[in-house]
């Protein structure tokens, strides 16, 4: 299941990447997004890093132009897909790592896969908001989506412009506050504070 959850997360991450793509080049929620993909990505990469026992390259909430962003996204992946790879005895092994904030954890290899592949579904979902607030192509990144190879049914009560979350939190000052900037968001909600 690991394996195909990483399959996925390089389909899913290609997705964003594509809605991001799509938005305006000096739009507000372009930037927003990008932020946001950049942070998946490097998060990925993040934890990889952790998961190889060394440093990574990129903080947490980097500022990467998409093109970057989109290779980091794309070598993580494969790392990742390769530690999920891993037999039992690999997935069950503890890694000793430090947090952005310098706390010192240790977590089992299976556990950080399992983190680093729900962590961007939250993420790509906010860049399809922002895509679909915008006047972008918000694609669906859903998990089932991928695996039967359609998207899920999609709501008709809701239109982009109308009164619904597309038209209120992801433009405002929430997203392009200070929650982006600097800040990561391990042990804490999204969008608050926190470290990585």
């Amino acid at each position: 299941m690991l394996l195909r959850l990483f399959d996925h997360l390089a389909w899913a991450d290609a997705r964003a990447r594509d809605a991001v793509a799509s938005l305006r080049a000096q739009s507000g929620e372009r930037a927003q997004a990008l932020a946001l993909y950049a942070h998946v990505a490097a998060a990925e990469h993040v934890w990889l890093a952790r998961l190889d026992g060394r440093p990574p390259d990129h903080p947490v909430w980097p500022s990467l132009d998409l093109d970057t962003a989109a290779a980091l996204a794309r070598e993580a992946a494969a790392g990742l897909r390769a530690h999920a790879a891993l037999d039992a005895d690999g997935l069950a092994r503890e890694v000793a790592y430090r947090n952005s904030a310098g706390d010192a954890f240790r977590s089992r290899v299976d556990d950080i896969l399992a983190h680093v592949a729900l962590h961007g579904s939250y993420h790509r979902g906010q860049v399809a908001l922002l895509a679909r607030g915008g006047g972008g192509t918000p694609l669906p990144t859903d998990y089932i989506a991928f695996v039967r190879g359609s998207p899920a049914a999609r709501s008709t009560g809701v239109s982009a412009a109308g009164t619904s979350m597309a038209g209120t939190s992801m433009a405002g000052t929430s997203m392009a506050g200070t929650s982006m900037a600097g800040t990561s968001t391990e042990g804490t909600s999204h969008g608050v504070s926190g470290t990585a």
